[in-house]
């Protein structure tokens, strides 16, 4: 009732702040350069927002051989992680809804040693890169079973 709005209940704040915005906007030349620099600080928001992830995934490259899996990260500064097919314990993959509907997910690679896991984020296919992981896992081991032991 009225005594909701009136006693600052959720849409007496919501009008009182709205009011308290409005009054502080100048009038004329000044409101437009308000609304220029409103609508610079929003883009700029946006970009770093939207931007920089984009950058972080574009620069982001893992490569998977048949000896090890290779990531590099970074934007400016640059990271690299091998990780040999002969260390690795486990391999999951994990997708949300959006990242399912997308066709992509975060692969998580377990490795014996120090450092413990690697994950990859946006992966394409990622159940399709898990499996041919584990193929290539399967078969170093396979490999080094077959190596006599001196």
């Amino acid at each position: 009732g009225e005594a909701g709005v009136a006693g600052g209940g959720p849409r007496g704040a919501a009008v009182g702040w709205g009011g308290a915005g409005a009054a502080r906007i100048p009038a004329g030349t000044a409101a437009g350069l308000y609304g220029l620099g409103v609508a610079v600080l929003g883009l700029g928001l946006l970009l770093a927002y939207s931007l920089r992830p984009f950058l972080r995934w574009l620069t982001t490259h893992f490569v998977v051989t048949d000896r090890r899996v290779l990531v590099r990260t970074g934007i400016l500064a640059r990271s690299g992680r091998d990780v040999p097919l002969s260390r690795i314990n486990d391999i999951t993959f994990s997708h949300t809804f959006v990242e399912r509907m997308l066709g992509s997910g975060t692969l998580v690679v377990e490795s014996a040693g120090e450092r413990g896991q690697v994950t990859l984020s946006d992966v394409p296919r990622v159940e399709k890169v898990q499996r041919q992981l584990y193929d290539l896992v399967e078969s170093t081991d396979e490999r080094r079973r077959a190596i006599p032991e001196d």
